[in-house]
């Protein structure tokens, strides 16, 4: 994984997240993968940024999600862009689902549990603080530990 400074060519946001940090910037991050060891190297690299780093990133899919997810560092901005998506969130103990269709858009409030289905062949894009995200299955009624990308209090 590297960040990419300058880039002058068109990024694919389905493959390559872009990190924007600090100071304005925004950088593509080659080489992202969806695995342990690929999100703790994308947080010790974007830690410097704290809670202001974001990664933005298109997601293409269909069907249920799989997991729930929690971004306690900031607040989460999610666009349909194709397609129809319902973000099912839990705010203080009452669940809200919202139905969005292309160009509409929803805030996940940080700290807040959510999980996306997409209803038929949709795409999103997301605009997500990481710093301390955390996963749990959707079956599971508990929030797993860690399984995210590491917290303030975890970064190198």
């Amino acid at each position: 994984m590297r960040f990419v400074n300058h880039e002058r060519n068109a990024t694919d946001l389905r493959t390559t997240p872009v990190h924007l940090g600090l100071g304005s910037s925004a950088k593509p991050v080659e080489g992202f993968a969806w695995d342990p060891e690929a999100l703790q190297a994308y947080s010790a690299a974007t830690a410097a940024d704290g809670a202001e780093g974001r990664m933005v990133m298109i997601f293409d899919g269909e069907g249920p999600g799989d997991h729930w997810e929690s971004h306690p560092a900031g607040d989460e901005l999610v666009v349909c862009l194709s397609g129809s998506v319902a973000v099912t969130r839990v705010v203080d103990g009452v669940t809200e689902r919202v139905l969005l269709v292309p160009g509409q858009a929803t805030v996940n409030p940080a700290g807040v549990w959510h999980a996306v289905d997409m209803e038929g062949p949709t795409s999103i894009l997301s605009i997500t603080a990481t710093l301390g995200t955390d996963h749990r299955p959707r079956s599971d009624t508990r929030p797993a530990e860690h399984v995210g990308t590491p917290g303030p209090e975890e970064a190198p």
